[in-house]
């Protein structure tokens, strides 16, 4: 029996590669749950999609550079929450 390990992007550091599982928006203060779901849909973050954290912001960690198949793309981490992965072994 294997072990399934998932987490969240946003808690992931950069040189993190991993395959997107699903989304999980929540209420964050910016976006509704429901836009934020559609946003990303829209740029690609769906299910098997492979992903890397390429940078981070100098002060907090914050925006993401996540490599998401061959574009880059940034993110603040509160959005890159909302994206369930597992990390490729």
């Amino acid at each position: 029996m294997s072990l399934l390990i998932t987490a969240h992007l946003g808690s992931a550091r950069p040189g993190f590669r991993g395959r997107i599982l699903g989304l999980r928006p929540l209420p964050s203060g910016g976006l509704d749950p429901e836009e934020l779901e559609r946003r990303l849909i829209e740029l690609g973050f769906v299910e098997g999609a492979l992903v890397e954290i390429l940078h981070q912001g100098l002060f907090g960690g914050d925006p993401i550079a996540i490599r998401l198949q061959s574009a880059t793309i940034a993110l603040r981490r509160r959005e890159a929450a909302a994206i369930l992965v597992e990390p490729l072994t």
